[in-house]
């Protein structure tokens, strides 16, 4: 059960399980649905026209995208050594009771798959962060998952933490796709995600991880989100990573980065 949307002549169009859905449909309005109601709509008003045309994010223009940070081991580490002044911070989130959460990017400035992402200009040392995207819908249910490129620079961030709304959300810095894998929680405890990076045709990094080696639960990190904030038409959170380069490698214009999440692959380039 499988969600895409398309580039077409006559604008951007859904599609489920290969054949494209009314013109009219949005995944803002399935999104206000129950879970239980989702798939019966979707089966209901399915076509029998054979989907088509470049993939686009699969997310509305209006969607929001929150992201988690500090969720795996790994993350811990790698942030308190950019860190100089103020490591000390992202060990106490990992620990503390509250999660980390903020807001990534809105649905139009989203990548998809196949399309380009950046580093600042401004940045001498940044990265792609290899992610599990959560889609949940308006009753705070867990619905489907696509993958995520949290694509963040690292030093300047580590310059200063109230640096990060700057470090994370720039032109070109989240990439979803390249559709959406209808599931619940219990179908992503334990996922494999995995990242390469090729430069010049080789690869010059590659790393794994699995969801279940995050520390807090999915539900929990949702449940944090939607505590005080309504999302009438959907939203999506990105869970963390647990895959991170190391300190010596950045990013750079013509790399492509491929992340595979259980059966999902998403690749993009990185233009100046």
């Amino acid at each position: 059960m499988y969600l895409t949307r398309h580039y077409t002549n006559l604008g951007p169009r859904w599609a489920f399980d290969g054949q494209f859905l009314p013109q009219q449909f949005s995944l803002e309005l399935l999104l206000e649905l129950p879970k239980n109601a989702m798939l019966d709509l979707l089966q209901t008003v399915v076509t029998s026209e054979l989907a088509e045309g470049t993939l686009l994010p699969p997310l509305d223009p209006m969607h929001e995208v929150w992201a988690c940070g500090v969720t795996y081991l790994r993350s811990r580490q790698a942030r308190k050594a950019e860190s100089e002044s103020s490591g000390d911070v992202y060990e106490k989130v990992y620990d503390a009771e509250r999660p980390e959460i903020f807001l990534k990017a809105i649905g139009w400035r989203v990548a998809g798959h196949q399309m380009p992402i950046r580093v600042r200009v401004d940045s001498r040392w940044s990265v792609p962060e290899p992610e599990l995207a959560l889609v949940i819908n308006q009753h705070q249910e867990i619905v489907g998952y696509c993958v995520a490129n949290d694509v963040s620079a690292r030093d300047i961030e580590g310059e200063n933490p109230l640096y990060l709304p700057q470090a994370k959300i720039y032109n070109g810095s989240c990439a979803l796709g390249p559709g959406i894998l209808l599931a619940g929680a219990d179908q992503l405890r334990d996922v494999a995600i995995q990242a390469e990076i090729f430069r010049d045709g080789e690869v010059v990094f590659q790393g794994k991880a699995t969801s279940s080696r995050m520390k807090r639960s999915l539900e929990e990190l949702v449940a944090f989100l939607c505590q005080e904030m309504d999302f009438p038409h959907g939203v999506f959170l990105l869970t963390g990573t647990g895959i991170i380069p190391a300190d010596d490698f950045s990013l750079r214009a013509g790399d492509l980065v491929r992340i595979n999440i259980a059966s999902l692959s998403l690749e993009n380039t990185v233009v100046p």
